[in-house]
């Protein structure tokens, strides 16, 4: 590279770049960030070694991933990428729980429209001077809540919930849980 202007890591370094310069593909002149922080972290000489050891075509991929970790250890000097996806890992959780008592609440509310709605139904369909007592449309009313909710669990959804907002951060806000309603009362 005589004549020629030195790559990141030769111009970082201060030294000569030389025609078979290791660093050279993979840091240009003109991005000597992506060096400097790969070196601040891992050290010109480990580097090196790694991209040695690396077949020659997976050493794109291989500085990519350096200049990632040590992004994320500039970052998070303990945990570095670890610490990125716990923190993304506990988001997709929280987000889950959210879309769980999401779900939990639509569906118990189209529970009480469908209760309302059998209610009038069964209102119309009587004759005046029948009453209905509260005991039968209770039966009724348990029977077509217990085949509708037979699939879900909302107590073990209520436990899992309660457990999550115990163990999430303060950033976030969770809403108490639904309050589960009896439909025939």
């Amino acid at each position: 590279m005589v004549g020629a202007t030195p790559c990141a890591s030769c111009k970082l370094l201060r030294r000569r770049c030389a025609k078979d310069c290791i660093f050279a593909p993979y840091f240009p002149p003109d991005d000597p960030h992506k060096f400097a922080i790969v070196h601040k972290i891992f050290g010109a000489s480990n580097v090196s070694k790694m991209l040695q050891e690396i077949p020659v075509q997976q050493r794109g991929d291989a500085v990519s991933s350096l200049v990632f970790e040590a992004n994320a250890r500039s970052r998070d000097p303990v945990y570095g990428c670890v610490g990125a996806i716990s923190y993304l890992q506990n988001q997709v959780s929280q987000l889950q729980m959210q879309l769980a008592v999401a779900q939990a609440e639509i569906l118990c509310f189209q529970m009480q429209q469908q209760q309302q709605q059998q209610q009038q139904d069964h209102h119309h369909q009587q004759p005046n001077n029948i009453p209905i007592t509260t005991q039968q449309m209770m039966n009724q009313d348990e029977k077509s809540l217990l085949l509708s909710t037979s699939n879900f669990d909302y107590n073990l959804l209520q436990q899992q919930y309660l457990n999550f907002s115990s163990t999430t951060s303060n950033n976030i806000v969770m809403q108490d849980p639904p309050k589960r309603e009896s439909l025939w009362t």
